[in-house]
């Protein structure tokens, strides 16, 4: 990412042309591995769509993808039917011989491959229910039913299936810059998500008889064409999330008439679907910014539910400039909402959630959700969109734009102990989060889980941190991440890694990422660089397609802050962090010398040798210390620093004289490969204490060792190194001197 120094060649080149007094043995040369290397060998070459800067190029593009949806909910038999019609739009420059259509919900379809591509094993000990679902039932029928593909004018477009792909067969190839129409219709059948799995589906109350709808993937969507890798058509295995263009929407819902829905858009037809008692409360709520009103009320709700109404209506949504569309449908849904004042413009808060999720809910999730909102449009860009929803579906935590599902419910008798109310609040400001990272800043989750999970959960770390609640954020905090990168290298993989690869999803993709743009900020850059580089590369990349070079190289380029020695050992690597002190050497100013220090080279001076007379600084532990010098002196005992202080130094500098008594020489090591800062800090025999904090390049020319001179006015009792814990540090045995028992792990 820098040019790199021809000067580092300079000695190699000198020494070759030396001629050897006597035959060497044979030597072999060497490749550069210095971890401040730049990155050249790792990053893609920047070109006329990505510049080395880190933003757009002058040929930047990308496709559009615009539906018009028309689709029913069968809620008696937990059925979707749907026919969409895409106009889709090549702003690329490549002529395109078919286009790539993604058809996720065949990954639970009987053909699927993604369970003959996990191993298994015998468990010897099976509840009666798993036993049933692994070996006596029946595989359900799960995945798209495909009924028809058709031009603009009606007529059959050839097509071909790949598991989880369905490739069009373009009749005439698409030129730079035209338009294809193409319809589709299909239908599928819902699965039960806490049964089955899923990312969507539908969560059964067995007291009422009635579902929750959560409802995504529902649509055959449009691929991502772009210029790094042409088609993104990688299969959906299950982990790998989903790379999609943008485009606008227009959706109609059909459900049962006793159903409220949320989705993504904006409802068209408002007047037409609530009450007008709703409609009152929904325009009060657009006023209301300091909380939430209660649109459709509990009583309401618990009254539709025992309706089952065979009538049915109809719900227009309509959304710009999005990547996909979710629904939630439910005959149980509370509804309420806020507004939410943000520097540029106001925006709705919504929630929608069953009686059995309150009264965490109507405290909680509205008020969280519009929070989040202020935070994330405070570090990176006001929130686009005009609302953000956030549904009550158990066991889910799942993002679509301006709508997501989040789990966290009371018992059964409306108790909520604090660990369920946490992981609440943090599953909804995680979830609505995605708003902005992947749904707005769009990356490849396809490719790189990291780039939308990873940037959000720090993101979600500091708006949790801004509730100012001290609440207990499990990814963000630096020692957090230490059991995992101390764990067995076996099981861990760089963070620059294909989501399907990866052994611990969560500790990789989420809270590795997380930790080290928190070390960024709080711990190298400073607060000040960070921030403005981040929200450069929001800004930069928001409605974007970015890649993981484009956001490294906008956080130098922003900043003028050389990373690479970071991103290649946090981002590339596995390496850990282990910074330790293996020496401490006492030293006091002394006028004689030792015998040690008779044959002590003096240091070279700028033009030539030192010429004395000479300051002695010698080892506090010396048997052959004068009796004078076993103490610390001051200036003035010591006759030729007082004499130089006397002849050179102004009135100023005397007032100002730091007049050090003790002196210390620290050699610190670094048994982990992974470069880092050195914090440190002396403690005084008075209790007093002081900060240090060395760069990483002290070591840029020395991989093992570094030392440092501490020339203090107060014995130093103890020093010690990141003593808050800021580096993930993996071992903290070897951070005091004296050395002191300490705990090996972090609990």
């Amino acid at each position: 990412m820098k040019k790199i120094a021809l000067l580092l060649l300079l000695p190699v080149i000198a020494l070759a042309q030396e001629k050897p007094a006597a035959i060497a043995p044979k030597q072999t040369g060497k490749y550069d591995t210095n971890k401040f290397s730049q990155m050249y060998d790792l990053l893609a070459t920047p070109n006329m769509y990505r510049s080395a800067s880190g933003a757009p190029g002058p040929a930047y593009y990308q496709q559009q993808a615009d539906y018009k949806i028309d689709i029913e909910l069968d809620d008696k038999n937990s059925k979707l039917m749907g026919a969409e019609t895409v106009t889709y739009t090549n702003n690329s420059p490549d002529t395109l011989e078919y286009l790539w259509v993604q058809l996720d919900q065949n990954q639970q379809a009987k053909t699927s491959q993604t369970p003959l591509a996990e191993s298994q094993k015998i468990d010897q000990v099976v509840p009666a229910d798993k036993f049933a679902s692994d070996y006596l039932r029946q595989k359900p029928d799960r995945g798209f039913h495909i009924e028809y593909v058709k031009d603009a004018k009606g007529a059959p477009l050839s097509y071909t299936i790949n598991q989880t792909m369905m490739r069009i067969n373009l009749p005439v190839p698409m030129k730079p810059g035209s338009t294809f129409v193409f319809s589709t219709k299909w239908w599928y059948n819902i699965n039960n998500y806490r049964k089955e799995g899923g990312r969507s589906g539908y969560e059964a109350f067995e007291k009422d008889s009635n579902k929750i709808y959560v409802i995504a993937q529902f649509y055959p969507r449009m691929a991502v064409y772009n210029d790094v890798e042409g088609w993104q058509n990688m299969q959906f295995w299950g982990s790998g999330e989903f790379a999609l263009p943008f485009g606008n929407f227009d959706v109609n819902i059909t459900v049962p008439a006793d159903h409220i829905i949320e989705a993504t858009g904006e409802l068209t037809n408002r007047a037409e679907v609530f009450t007008p008692v709703q409609l009152q409360r929904y325009q009060l709520a657009q006023k209301t910014f300091d909380k939430p009103v209660v649109i459709v009320t509990q009583e309401e709700a618990t009254a539709a539910e025992k309706g089952f109404s065979d009538k049915k209506k109809t719900w227009k949504f309509s959304a710009k400039n999005v990547r996909d569309f979710g629904i939630a449908s439910s005959r149980k849904f509370i509804f309420d909402a806020m507004a939410v004042q943000l520097s540029t413009k106001t925006v709705m808060a919504t929630s929608v959630y069953p009686k059995e999720a309150n009264p965490l809910w109507g405290e909680t999730s509205t008020r969280t959700v519009a929070h989040t909102l202020k935070s994330y449009s405070s570090h990176t860009f006001d929130y686009p969109y005009p609302k953000a929803v956030s549904v009550s579906a158990e066991d889910q935590g799942m993002e679509y734009p301006m709508i997501c599902w989040n789990f966290g419910r009371p018992d059964e008798n409306g108790v909520t102990s604090e660990q369920v109310k946490n992981g609440m609040i943090g599953v909804v400001v995680h979830e609505v989060g995605h708003n902005f990272f992947p749904m707005i800043v769009n990356s490849d989750e396809r490719q790189w889980t990291w780039m939308d999970e990873g940037l959000n959960s720090f993101m979600e770390y500091m708006a949790e941190q801004e509730l100012g609640t001290n609440f207990p954020s499990r990814r963000g905090p630096a020692k957090n991440i230490v059991p995992y990168m101390s764990g067995d290298q076996k099981f861990l993989e760089p963070i620059m890694s294909n989501s399907e690869n990866i052994y611990q999803f969560g500790n990789n993709a989420y809270g590795k990422p997380a930790t080290g743009l928190n070390i960024l900020r709080e711990t190298i850059m400073g607060r000040e660089l960070f921030d403005h580089a981040f929200k450069v590369y929001a800004n930069r990349w928001k409605f974007k397609h970015p890649t993981p070079e484009d956001f490294f190289r906008t956080m130098e380029d922003a900043s003028a802050f050389d990373l690479d020695w970071f991103i290649r050992g946090w981002f590339y690597s596995t390496d850990f962090v282990d910074i330790g002190l293996e020496d401490v050497k006492q030293y006091y100013v002394s006028e004689t010398a030792t015998s040690d220090l008779k044959d002590v080279k003096v240091r070279k001076g700028r033009f030539g040798l030192d010429k004395g007379p000479f300051v002695y600084l010698v080892s506090g532990q010396n048997a052959e210390l004068n009796p004078k010098d076993k103490k610390a002196l001051k200036i003035e005992d010591v006759k030729l620093l007082s004499d130089y202080v006397d002849q050179n130094l102004s009135a100023e500098e005397k007032t100002n004289l730091n007049a050090p008594k003790y002196f210390y020489e620290v050699t610190f090591n670094k048994p982990g490969g992974m470069i880092m800062p050195i914090l440190v800090e002396l403690t005084y025999e008075d209790d007093s204490t002081e900060s240090f904090k060395y760069p990483a390049q002290i070591w840029r020319k020395n991989n093992d060792t570094a030392r440092k001179v501490f020339a203090t006015q107060k014995a130093v009792k103890k020093i010690q190194i990141d003593p808050k814990l800021e580096t993930a540090d993996i071992d903290v045995t070897n951070n005091t001197w004296p050395k002191q028992e300490v705990k090996s792990k972090f609990e």
